[in-house]
């Protein structure tokens, strides 16, 4: 083998050496963040809020598909999302879903009821993204964001924004925490019911 050939060689075997290192060293952390089964509470800037907002993320192993459909089946969100002790579809408007919610808030010491229009799921960017606004209620304001997001073909990731302002006294740091717990337990029942339909063992 000539002097040329030999270089080029050379530098296809550098290249792919390159290459497959860099495979090897992002496959723990791409591994691990599928197998992190931690559910992630944070807080977020909403549009048209002024303050945090409470939010929730996990990792799902079920793709994005089954996770917006666990997200849209209204009719069994009290089965599905046991934080709410009622959940009913009320009506349609046009393509957008009117829901009933009651959930218990302050550590139970007081409820809320709201009707939430939520709007069919719209793709930005990468996400796939469903937004619910109140209707009516015993609140001044509803709103959640839901956002699924795949990690491959067989994994998502999932969040959920939560925005309440009660039609009560509360301290503003009391109620982020009820957003952030309403939250997290909401994404942890959505993660549990998509992997049980693809059974995910």
């Amino acid at each position: 083998m000539n002097a040329g050939k030999t270089g080029w060689f050379n530098r296809v075997k550098l290249a792919v050496a390159i290459a497959a290192c860099g495979t090897l060293l992002s496959l723990p952390t791409f591994a691990g963040e599928i197998a992190n089964r931690k559910v992630t509470r944070y807080e977020v800037k909403m549009d048209r809020a002024n303050v945090p907002v409470g939010a929730a993320r996990v990792v799902v192993r079920a793709p994005t598909a089954t996770v917006k459909s666990v997200v849209t089946d209204f009719t069994k969100y009290s089965k599905i999302i046991t934080k709410f002790e009622q959940a009913r579809v009320v009506g349609k408007s046009g393509d957008r879903t009117d829901v009933y919610l009651q959930v218990p808030i302050l550590k139970g010491a007081a409820k809320i009821w709201a009707i939430v229009r939520f709007d069919p799921p719209q793709r930005v960017g990468n996400e796939d993204v469903i937004r619910g606004k109140l209707v009516k209620g015993n609140v001044k304001r509803l709103d959640a964001i839901w956002r699924i997001r795949p990690v491959d073909e067989q994994n998502s990731e999932l969040d959920l924004e939560l925005y309440i302002v009660p039609d009560l006294p509360a301290p503003r740091s009391l109620v982020l925490s009820e957003e952030r717990g309403a939250a997290a337990k909401a994404v942890a029942d959505t993660r549990k019911e998509a992997e049980r339909r693809v059974g995910t063992p």
